[in-house]
């Protein structure tokens, strides 16, 4: 398992797809995962500190969490299957829950989880940007402190 970094969302043209970019920790991979217009939200949300005036879901999950006093400890990116990513959520007692990734990012990005990625979905879907290129990765950094959740075209309802 190789820890992973959220560098941010973007919205992919033309087609106006959400993606949810995750940067190798240690490592030149960063991974790019196509997800909803609401978990975009979401994890815009999350990244910016904002907090909207009605709990989104994964807000009102992280209050479950703490009011029956789970503790996430580890959010993993386990598999890849015919262009679909599978998430887990591992608890503190142990028990792992399959999730969307999208939705376990945003969790994860709420509750301060490390998140992980493991080697076969690294190696399979992982682009490995090298220091030369990192100027490219600056300017989508750039790019991702420009926009606002509404960007996205959900309301937080």
């Amino acid at each position: 398992m190789n820890e992973l970094d959220v560098v941010g969302v973007r919205v992919e043209m033309p087609t106006n797809q959400p993606i949810v970019l995750l940067r190798e920790v240690g490592g030149d991979r960063y991974l790019p995962i196509w997800i909803g217009p609401g978990e975009a939200t979401a994890i815009a949300f999350a990244q910016q500190g904002m907090t909207p005036a009605r709990p989104l879901t994964h807000d009102l999950f992280k209050d479950v969490l703490e009011a029956v006093g789970q503790e996430l400890t580890a959010v993993r990116i386990m598999d890849l299957r015919e262009g679909v990513f599978y998430a887990e959520l591992v608890f503190a007692s142990g028990v792992e829950v399959s999730a969307r990734p999208s939705d376990a990012i945003a969790l994860a990005l709420r509750t301060g989880t490390p998140i992980y990625g493991s080697d076969g979905v690294l190696d399979d879907a992982g682009i490995a940007i090298p220091d030369e290129q990192e100027d490219e990765v600056e300017k989508f950094r750039e790019f991702l402190d420009q926009i606002s959740p509404e960007d996205f075209g959900t309301s937080s309802q």
